[in-house]
């Protein structure tokens, strides 16, 4: 049986476990530096910067999803999904799917236009999913990002 509930900060150990698997997964896990510390002050802290859903199949956790707020100034409030992860063992129960309707309740009742995300272009399982489910690909949108030194010599022009 599936029950999805929002996690809360004693869930910080599990949720940093499920990220490294999922980084696992995407054959990413040299990337993660995230510590449970960290995910106990971003999320459950006096300024919160994300929300998180655990699933539960038969008791044992199964998925996670964490997602924050967005603004687009054409649009207004949206979400983003940053990720959604089944364990191997739980796939194909539909549980990725009862994650994603979770967060679009969630969109809707906040009054959000809309729910976004990113899939590696390899992840034709999720892929497939999320074109069944309505999802649109962008076309001619690339995702960009600026990290580490970037990051920090961009950050210091500004002094």
């Amino acid at each position: 049986m599936l029950s999805i509930r929002n996690a809360t900060v004693a869930d910080c150990a599990l949720m940093r476990t499920m990220i490294r698997e999922l980084a696992e997964f995407e054959h990413e896990i040299e990337s993660v530096s995230i510590t449970e510390e960290m995910l106990v002050r971003d999320g459950f802290g006096p300024d919160p910067k994300f929300r998180a859903l655990i699933a539960e199949w038969d008791g044992q956790p199964a998925a996670f999803a964490l997602f924050f707020g967005r603004y687009s100034t054409w649009a207004g409030p949206a979400l983003h999904l940053e990720d959604l992860f089944v364990r191997d063992a739980f796939r194909g129960k539909g549980i990725g799917t009862a994650l994603l309707v979770a967060i679009a309740r969630v969109t809707v009742d906040e009054g959000c236009y809309g729910l976004h995300w990113e899939v590696l272009d390899w992840n034709t399982p999720a892929i497939d999913l999320y074109k069944a489910l309505g999802g649109e690909f962008r076309k001619g949108w690339l995702p960009v990002r600026i990290t580490g030194d970037a990051l920090q010599r961009l950050a210091e022009k500004a002094q």
